[in-house]
């Protein structure tokens, strides 16, 4: 019941239109109820068995008044006009009162248009919002597809859900209780029948839901999965089709496509079950019905004529629509739910990398970055081990080492990518926890070996995370970067689109166009990553010339594989399975006999 609640919250915003269409569908309801009374008018003019009724009947809230005075009404006009005019009012009067249901059921719908695009667009910028606050280390277990799947596929069928909610909670009971409160009013025996009857219907339809929700979470885990090889593909593409993999890839998804429509299929079955079990039980229920309501007309028992008969049997053929609704609404509930559980295991991961309350604002920092006995594991295994380390201000720092020897994972703790499990990371002395996360990411600009460009425009990807940006600054660092030339090139310029991931570019205009996005931030602190080890010689030169340009004044902390490229770095950190093993000048650590530096220089020198 608290999930079903949980489904409920995000109506929340959305109450007053919520309120109006449960009004316009109870208006709606009730001149429904009127057109169908006209039914005995017509049929007892029709069978000349109308009553005269020459006196009208002080007003009650109550069908005898409603019944009186209709007879009332048509009496005077067939004493009048005649009974042919008589029926032409009653058919007036039928479509009189089908327009205002029918116009009032349009206005509970319109008012629930809202409703449904906006719940949809909460939901996805919750999960989104949720999504970019996640830490890195999330992502490394996560599959991207299937946190795609819970954005696209399960949002739609929580709208789905909560739509059905909507009706089960509020519409359709409402519209039951109308009409069966009028029936009860008109003929209090055969109603008590039908509420004995129909429980029958709901105990079914209940045990056939009861394992819906179990399989559609899943379904929904096994469209994640589809999901999850669909990016695959499109990311690796280049890969697929060096290594001749179509087929493989093609079996691949095949298969999960396969385990997703059979599971789909099952669960397909069992939901459609709802429509014709209830119908087939109203079915039931309106024979049964039929055959008491008869044998009261034939005995004359409880005042029941066949005009009252025919009308009973059409109102509660009405009642049938909502209770068929009702059960369809409770499986699609029951599937919507999987949906819930998917989407809020997403929105309860914990976010870990939080600030405290009341953070210390930064602007610069004025003495030196330290981690103290830092230590940091993704699951069980350390990656990063009991480092010690101090960066003064201006300083350029290298880390080396073999590949897996932590160096990554120790410049991501600067910008609180992830936090250590032990020790800490002070700036300035102060804990990074103790900051503003905004202004602590603020002091630094990041170049990795993979340029991240988004499919924008040259100028929107350089100015990226600007607050209103002043072009000449833009083509300033353009010009800082080494890439100005390659841009102007273009038709349209700094307007001119990078493609989707910068495809458009080389790997040196890739990572030129990163370097300007650094240089447009200008901050204190550079980071990086590996930045020229995927160039070619050529490349390699001109953006190994961008980043000095970029450093100059800075603090640079630079990973690099190419030792060629830190000789004049003030300090070297060699990382060995997540220690330091040793540190230096270049000149220091290449005379370390038998040294892991030693041992990489002679390496590379050969």
């Amino acid at each position: 019941m608290s999930r079903f609640f949980k489904l409920l919250r995000y109506l929340g915003p959305y109450k007053w239109n919520v309120v109006q269409n449960v009004l316009f569908n109870v208006l709606g309801a009730f001149f429904a109820l009127f057109s169908f009374a006209m039914i005995i008018p017509f049929l007892q003019v029709l069978f000349e068995n109308q009553p005269m009724v020459t006196e009208p009947m002080e007003f009650s809230f109550k069908t005898e008044y409603f019944f009186h005075t209709l007879n009332y009404l048509l009496s005077k006009v067939m004493l009048t006009y005649g009974k042919p005019m008589a029926m032409v009012m009653v058919s007036v009067m039928v479509v009189f009162f089908s327009l205002l249901k029918n116009g009032f059921l349009y206005l509970a719908n319109y008012t629930l248009a809202p409703v449904r695009a906006y719940t949809v667009r909460d939901i996805r910028r919750e999960i989104y919002h949720k999504i970019i606050r996640l830490p890195l280390s999330y992502y490394s277990e996560a599959r991207k597809g299937d946190v795609m799947a819970r954005i696209s596929n399960d949002v739609q069928e929580i709208e789905a859900s909560i739509m059905s909610s909507l009706q089960m909670v509020f519409r359709d009971p409402l519209t039951i209780i109308i009409y069966m409160s009028f029936l009860m009013a008109t003929n209090w025996q055969l109603t008590l029948f039908v509420l004995l009857i129909l429980p029958v219907s709901g105990l079914l339809i209940g045990r056939i839901a009861r394992n819906l929700r179990k399989k559609s979470f899943r379904g929904q885990q096994r469209l994640g999965t589809v999901m999850s090889v669909i990016e695959e593909t499109l990311t690796g593409l280049r890969i697929i089709k060096g290594f001749n993999g179509e087929d493989q890839m093609e079996s691949r998804f095949g298969d999960a496509n396969n385990r997703f429509a059979r599971m789909m299929k099952r669960i397909m079955r069992r939901r459609q079950l709802a429509g014709p079990l209830s119908e087939f039980m109203g079915t039931i229920v309106l024979m049964l019905l039929m055959a008491y309501g008869g044998w009261l007309v034939l005995s004359g028992q409880n005042g029941m004529t066949s005009e009252s008969l025919i009308f009973f049997l059409v109102v509660f053929s009405q009642v049938i629509t909502p209770v068929k609704n009702f059960s369809n609404a409770w499986f699609s509930i029951q599937k919507g739910m999987a949906s819930v559980d998917r989407v809020d295991e997403l929105l309860d991961a914990d976010e870990r990398i939080v600030e405290v309350p009341n953070p210390i604002p930064v602007k610069d920092f004025t003495d030196a970055i330290e981690f103290k006995n830092v230590t940091f594991r993704y699951d069980e295994e350390d990656v990063v081990k009991d480092v010690n380390l101090k960066i003064r201000k201006g300083q350029l720092i290298a880390l080396v080492g073999k590949s897996g020897a932590g160096k990554s994972t120790l410049v991501d703790l600067l910008p609180r990518f992830m936090d250590p499990v032990n020790g800490e990371v002070l700036l300035d002395g102060v804990s990074l926890k103790e900051y503003s996360l905004k202004d602590l990411r603020n002091l630094m600009g990041i170049v990795s070996q993979d340029s991240i460009l988004f499919n924008d425009s040259f100028y929107n990807n350089i100015s990226f995370g600007a607050v209103d940006p002043d072009p000449s600054s833009v083509d300033e660092a353009a010009r800082v970067a080494n890439a100005m030339e390659f841009i102007m090139e273009t038709p349209d310029g700094m307007e001119e689109s990078v493609g989707d991931g910068g495809n458009k570019l080389s790997g040196g205009q890739k990572q030129r166009i990163s370097i300007a996005r650094a240089v447009m931030a200008n901050p204190p602190i550079l980071i990086l990553d590996e930045a020229t080890s995927s160039l070619d010689t050529e490349s390699e030169r001109v953006v190994q010339d961008a980043i000095e340009h970029l450093m100059k004044n800075r603090t640079s902390i630079v990973i690099a594989h190419r030792l060629s490229t830190i000789k004049n770095a003030d300090l070297i950190v060699v990382l060995d399975e997540g220690r330091i093993v040793e540190q230096g000048r270049h000149e220091e650590l290449v005379m370390i006999e038998g040294g892991v530096y030693q041992r990489l220089h002679s390496m590379q020198s050969f």
